[in-house]
C-alpha cells in the first residue's frame, strides 16, 4: 500500500494565507486615500463643496477695469506684485512703474529677465490664482461690485508668473491646470483665497486640490 500523504503542510498554510488576505483587506479598508497634514489641508476640509453655478453674466468687468490702487499708496496693483515678487527692480521716475526686474518663476522654476516695453511686458504676467471666471462659477458672483474689484486686487489672489504658463492655464481650476513646478504652493493659495472670501470648490476641484496636498506634508497657507 502506498504511503498516505501528511495534510499538515496544507492545514498550515491554508489558514496562514487567510490571514494574510484579511490583514491586506484591512489595510486597504481603512487606510483609503491618503490625505494632507497642515494648515492648507485642514483649511480646504473647510471649504463647501458645491456645484459649479452657471458662467451666465460672466464678464471681466465685473472684477473692474484693469488694474486699480486699492491700497491707496498710489502705485497700481499691477505694479505693487511686480515689486514684491521681483528682486532687483529698476522703477521709473513716478517711483511704481516697474522698469525692469528678474522673476524666480513659481510655475517653472526658471529665471525670466523682465523688462517694460512693447513686446516684452508680456513675458511676465499677473495671474490671478484662482481664475476671475472660475471665481464667479463658485461665489464670486455673489460678492457685491466693490467686493469683486478687491478680489481681482488682493495681494493674496496675485502672483507674478511666466506669461506663457498663464496663457495656458486660461480660467481652469485646478482639477483641470496645475502648474509644472510648485503645485504644493498653487493649490494652498488657492485655498487660502477661497478660504479669505468665502468661495466654494467643486467636487472635482476639491478631489484634484486634495490630492496635491496629500503629497506635501505640512502645508502651510500662505501670506499675502
Amino acid at each position: 500500500m502506498p504511503a498516505r500523504r501528511s495534510s499538515a503542510p496544507a492545514a498550515i498554510l491554508v489558514p496562514l494565507l487567510l490571514v494574510v488576505l484579511a490583514v491586506a483587506l484591512w489595510r486597504a479598508l481603512a487606510g483609503g486615500a491618503p490625505t494632507g497634514t497642515g494648515d492648507a489641508a485642514e483649511a480646504l476640509a473647510a471649504l463647501e463643496v458645491r456645484a459649479a453655478a452657471p458662467s451666465t453674466g460672466y464678464e471681466r468687468e465685473l472684477f473692474g477695469d484693469g488694474w486699480v490702487d486699492v491700497d491707496a499708496d498710489g502705485c497700481r496693483t499691477r505694479d505693487d506684485v511686480l515689486q514684491r515678487d521681483l528682486t532687483g527692480v529698476r522703477l521709473g521716475e513716478d517711483g511704481c512703474t516697474v522698469l525692469s526686474g528678474t522673476l524666480e518663476d513659481p510655475y517653472s522654476g526658471d529665471e525670466i529677465a523682465f523688462r517694460r516695453g512693447q513686446g516684452t511686458s508680456d513675458d511676465v504676467q499677473i495671474d490671478h490664482v484662482v481664475a476671475l471666471a472660475a471665481a464667479w462659477r463658485t461665489g464670486a458672483q455673489e460678492l457685491s461690485d466693490d467686493e469683486r474689484v478687491r478680489f481681482a486686487n488682493d495681494p493674496l489672489e496675485l502672483l507674478a508668473v511666466d506669461g506663457a504658463l498663464n496663457q495656458s492655464k486660461g480660467d481652469d481650476d485646478a482639477s483641470e491646470w496645475l502648474p509644472p513646478v510648485g503645485e504644493c504652493e498653487y493649490v494652498a493659495r488657492q485655498v487660502a483665497v477661497k478660504s479669505a472670501w468665502g468661495l466654494w470648490v467643486t467636487p472635482a476641484e476639491g478631489e484634484a486640490m486634495a490630492d496635491v496636498l496629500a503629497g506635501c506634508p505640512g502645508q502651510e497657507l500662505p501670506g499675502p
